[in-house]
């Protein structure tokens, strides 16, 4: 591993995300990919990136922000797994075998396939989190009274049928050996970017000290959009049917999320604050089931990949 600089001159935010067998670093200006390979060796893909809204100051204004935000970095992790899954597949020596451009042909066809996974991966979470528990809920409806004659109940309901679904779902894949790796690579996320927001020297020694549970974890922003899509859609007239219903909420999301974004920003700039204490909680307590406890050797691919990043913050 890369000897670690002294992050105190470097002051700027920085997150990530578990991915296979590795982690994705962002800070401002870069990102880094760090997957750790069958030889113990560390694979790295490094790239600078600006955000649109770093190149497009006229969207980058509240609410707004947070939409193109969410649909940036979906694109951004989806790529980021999408790298890890063959670093971690393509486990043969490939030293027999000429290094070849790719025609344009195939890098067509991974567009293509690129772009149907985020089409599934999408339709599977408004099937899960969307289409489902209103499903739910409207048949409730019509068996209770009380479900019926009060919106704000029935938006509850919806609500809490969302977050028990997608507990039961970080349950299930917990359970499963290769998910539990991300959950621990999720973990070691963490301790690398407190170790650098609390100025320590990125070393294994002082992020293994650090919680595993960070208040802007992406866990926390799904919990947010579920509260405050309890809130918007109790403000939006019911609708007669069930169609109408779920495509009105569908397109008033993009809002939830803009909304989610500044709250998770707010809560996170004042975490220390005693009156955030209770608003960041849930998603704290969330992150039990997201984040397990990394050993040393993930937490080290997290810090390699978070140096990197700085180092090409620097650069640029």
């Amino acid at each position: 591993m890369t000897p670690s600089k002294d992050p105190k001159k470097i002051d700027f935010a920085v997150g990530g995300q578990a991915v296979i067998e590795g982690v994705m670093m962002r800070s401002p200006n870069s990102i880094v990919i760090s997957v750790r390979k069958s030889d113990k060796t560390i694979k790295t893909q490094e790239k600078f990136y600006r955000t649109l809204t770093q190149r497009f100051r006229a969207i980058n204004i509240p609410i707004l922000r947070g939409m193109v935000n969410l649909f940036e970095m979906m694109i951004v992790g989806f790529g980021a797994i999408n790298f890890s899954a063959n670093e971690f597949i393509d486990e043969e020596p490939t030293t027999t075998k000429e290094d070849k451009p790719k025609s344009l042909t195939a890098k067509i066809g991974e567009v293509v396939m690129f772009a149907i996974s985020i089409i599934i991966a999408i339709a599977f979470s408004i099937f899960l989190f969307k289409f489902l528990p209103l499903w739910i809920t409207t048949f409730l409806e019509t068996k209770f009274e009380a479900i019926s004659s009060n919106y704000i109940l029935f938006n509850i309901i919806d609500g809490i049928l969302k977050t028990t679904i997608f507990i039961l779902y970080i349950y299930i894949l917990s359970l499963f050996p290769s998910f539990k790796s991300i959950f621990e690579y999720h973990g070691a996320e963490h301790k690398a970017v407190f170790t650098y927001e609390a100025s320590l020297p990125l070393t294994v020694e002082n992020a293994r000290k650090q919680s595993r549970f960070h208040p802007r974890c992406g866990t926390s922003f799904v919990l947010i959009v579920f509260v405050i899509s309890i809130l918007v859609y109790t403000l939006i007239p019911r609708q007669p049917d069930f169609t109408t219903n779920l495509l009105i909420r569908l397109a008033f999301l993009p809002f939830i999320a803009g909304v989610s974004y500044e709250y998770l920003k707010i809560s996170a700039r004042y975490c220390h604050k005693s009156w955030t204490h209770l608003f960041v909680a849930p998603g704290l307590w969330l992150q039990r089931l997201t984040t397990k406890e990394p050993r040393d050797d993930q937490i080290e691919v997290a810090l390699y990949s978070l140096q990197k990043a700085l180092d090409k913050e620097e650069k640029a």
